[in-house]
């Protein structure tokens, strides 16, 4: 019994061995099939599995103002860096790998250069082919460094260096318009040009080889790879200039008041072009950013209060053309009273008034008045003149996110009695401030309404591919002898009216101001929507312009306080660009005696080009030297300027006194010196004397002066008819004593 037992036992066990070992063989068979017989398929399949196609992106169109060389928006290209070491000779490798390590080490600043010598070793001895040495990216300059480093200078085909190209979109006038320049986000949404525009700048993208192996992909290029086509430039109508005008008045306006958020828009009246658009909201206490369009898409925000009384008195005067601007209108004396069903207000009451003085003052009364008792019993005759003047329709404009305006039309079930009044004043309808500014324009443009535009062009390589010309949306708004009627009121707004203040002698201002009450959570606050638009010159318009600025709490409420001013500081710096409208004031200056800004020292070339515009008589060119120093001399009772060397040694402390503090900069900080400054002016002492050694990284301390307090007094000469003409800030009339502060950084030349 027990022999039988171990006999079954010994059986079991060599079958189980036989069966082990024929599974063994089994898997060296299948595993020598694989390796030598179908080894070529297999490695060929994970060779297309490694190898795959991927996108090139495009590099990024750029976006760029009127000038067609200020770019508001670009793609700089970076790089990250990345290297194969299966492709680097052993000799290249053995005699480059230490001092490769340490500036690796020193330019990155992450590892030691040891770390650095021992990962280049392994990855030399693992025969890896792809290792990214840092996920920083790199700019060009840095990009054309490290190509001229040891084993790096070898090449991509010997010394492996690989440098991966990341496009970022970068703003050199930083936040100046981001809004209106816009953004793109991943998911392909945005806002601004940017969104607005994409296929002219998103380009087509290419396609390559690449190999997917640890740590990345590698680039494969075997001649099949597909170049992509960089996107087209966008040529706006913005000037930066101007642009940044805006942005500066509006911001003080906004701190000063303390006041939710503000725009500006600047456009030029016959061509509809926008020079300059500015939207600032409020972030946090004190702090303002373009974070909404609210020019563009201020939607169901605000409605546009006065400002709309203009349409009111157009639809008046095209419907009975036989009403005088010399016809009188009763206001009342309590400065209320019942119309059409409800309550108007005015601040003032102003009794017994004319047509035209409803307007210069703004009486709620005065135009309820006019208004209900010519269109009470046919308000659709009212609808219809606000559709004849375009107001219900959004003018077609070129960035998406237009707000679509809201006249509200008495077969509307919201429409009430009161409908009519309130509609007239400005109340009960929507429109965005664009579509404000658009029909102001067309007063101003003898009636022809224009659509507003803010791209000129779309070019590739600096060839135009697209031109967008003006669009006249309608020819003829309104009548000549309407027109006649809304600008003299207009321009006596600004003479006799509410924004008395903002009248210059130099140039006329045509205008409305309006203050609209906040409708919040189903009634209306003491909360105010403030605003001015309208258009100048008065007699000759070239610009027309509109100010909202949103909730104000500091004191001031009214269009008159808040926005005027704004207005008004962007037409003075807009008038001061514009040389045709300086010969009128030239023409009023002294024939024999005139003050000019003390000139003292400067770039030569821009020294003698301000003070030819200006009609300073100037002697000829100091020889041997770029920047100069001014002395005034006189000749037979003229006094004129004579030019002498200011002898700027390379490697040498300047002499830096007399200049403006941009200019001393430049020349400091290009000696590799650090500057600090006292005050605020010209350069009056600096703390290393002129001519000792300029050691970089030294500290040089600057007290500055106030620029120029005694003017000098020069008999100027009369520039040529067709020369440009001065900037206005330096005119001494008060209102541009502001305008000092800015020219410190306008320009380098200095007078």
């Amino acid at each position: 019994m027990k022999g039988n037992v171990k006999k079954a036992i010994v059986t079991r066990v060599r079958l189980a061995f036989l069966g082990v070992c024929l599974f063994s063989a089994a898997i060296i068979w299948k595993v020598s099939r694989i390796q030598f017989k179908e080894g070529e398929k297999w490695r060929a399949l994970e060779q297309e599995r490694r190898v795959v196609y991927q996108p090139v992106f495009a590099t990024r169109g750029n976006i760029l103002a009127s000038d067609g060389k200020s770019m508001m928006a670009t793609s700089l290209p970076f790089y990250r860096v990345a290297w194969d070491p299966s492709v680097v000779d052993k000799e290249t490798f053995k005699s480059g790998v230490d001092s490769l390590a340490i500036l690796l080490s020193r330019f990155f600043g992450d590892r030691s250069s040891q770390e650095y010598k021992r990962r280049l070793k392994n990855a030399k001895n693992a025969g890896v082919r792809y290792v990214r040495l840092n996920s920083r990216q790199i700019n060009y300059q840095e990009k054309k460094l490290l190509s001229s480093w040891p084993v790096f200078r070898a090449g991509k085909n010997k010394g492996g260096v690989i440098f991966e190209k990341v496009d970022k979109r970068f703003r050199p006038f930083g936040g100046l318009a981001q809004r209106t320049v816009g953004f793109l986000n991943e998911d392909k949404n945005g806002a601004g040009l940017e969104f607005t525009y994409n296929r002219y700048l998103a380009g087509k993208d290419g396609e390559a080889l690449f190999e997917r192996l640890p740590g990345g992909n590698k680039p494969i290029y075997d001649g099949t790879e597909v170049k992509p086509q960089p996107g087209y430039d966008i040529q706006t109508t913005l000037d930066i200039n101007l642009q940044d005008v805006a942005e500066n008045a509006l911001y003080k306006s906004l701190i000063q008041n303390d006041a939710q958020y503000g725009c500006v828009i600047l456009m030029e009246v016959q061509t509809g072009e926008i020079k300059a658009v500015a939207n600032l909201g409020k972030v946090a206490e004190g702090v303002y950013r373009e974070d909404y369009n609210y020019a563009f898409a201020d939607q169901g925000r605000t409605e546009p209060g006065s400002t709309f009384k203009l349409a009111s008195m157009m639809a008046l005067f095209e419907e009975n053309p036989n009403i005088s601007l010399d016809d009188t209108v009763n206001t009342g004396r309590s400065g209320s009273m019942r119309i059409g069903g409800a309550v108007k207000t005015d601040t003032h009451a102003y009794g017994k008034v004319s047509v035209k003085h409803v307007i210069e003052v703004s009486s709620n009364i005065g135009v309820a008045v006019l208004i209900d008792r010519e269109f009470n019993k046919k308000p659709e005759r009212y609808a219809e003149h606000l559709k004849k003047f375009g107001l219900n329709k959004p003018l077609g404009f070129q960035m998406s996110g237009e707000a679509r305006p809201y006249i509200k039309d008495p077969t509307d079930r919201s429409w009430s009695r009161t409908s009519l009044t309130t509609m007239c004043i400005g109340y009960e309808l929507k429109l965005a401030p664009l579509q404000t500014l658009a029909f102001y324009n067309s007063i101003a443009n003898n009636g022809a309404k224009v659509q507003p535009m803010i791209v000129k062009e779309i070019k590739q390589n600096g060839q135009v591919l697209e031109h967008y010309e003006p669009k006249v949306l309608i020819p003829k708004i309104c009548s000549d002898e309407t027109l006649a009627k809304l600008r003299a009121m207009l321009e006596g707004v600004v003479v006799e009216g509410t924004a008395r203040a903002i009248r210059t002698p130099d140039y006329s201002i045509a205008g409305k101001t309006g203050t609209a009450w906040k409708f919040k959570n189903g009634q209306y606050t003491k909360m105010y929507s403030t605003s001015f638009c309208g258009y100048f010159p008065a007699n000759k318009p070239k610009y027309s312009c509109i100010v909202v600025v949103d909730s104000p709490k500091r004191g001031n409420w009214s269009g008159a306080q808040v926005a005027a001013p704004i207005f008004r500081e962007v037409a003075d710096k807009a008038m001061a660009r514009d040389a045709a409208s300086q010969r009128p004031l030239l023409a009023r200056a002294p024939v024999n005696k005139s003050y000019v800004p003390l000139v003292k020292a400067g770039m030569q070339d821009e020294l003698m080009e301000v003070c030819q515009q200006l009609g300073v008589s100037t002697h000829s060119r100091a020889e041997g030297d770029d920047w100069v120093r001014a002395t005034t001399s006189t000749d037979s009772g003229t006094k004129s300027l004579t030019w002498q060397s200011a002898a700027v040694r390379p490697g040498r402390v300047p002499n830096v006194q007399g200049l403006t503090l941009r200019d001393a900069l430049f020349l400091l900080e290009n000696r590799g010196l650090r500057v600090r400054t006292l005050g605020s002016g010209r350069v009056s002492r600096q703390s290393i004397a002129a001519g000792s050694p300029a050691r970089r990284g030294s500290l040089i301390t600057l007290e500055l002066a106030p620029i120029g307090a005694t003017p000098t007094i020069i008999t100027p000469v009369a520039p040529p008819a067709n020369a440009p003409l001065a900037d206005m800030k330096s005119s001494t009339h008060p209102e541009n004593e502001g305008a000092k502060t800015e020219a410190k950084t306008a320009s380098k030349s200095k007078a």
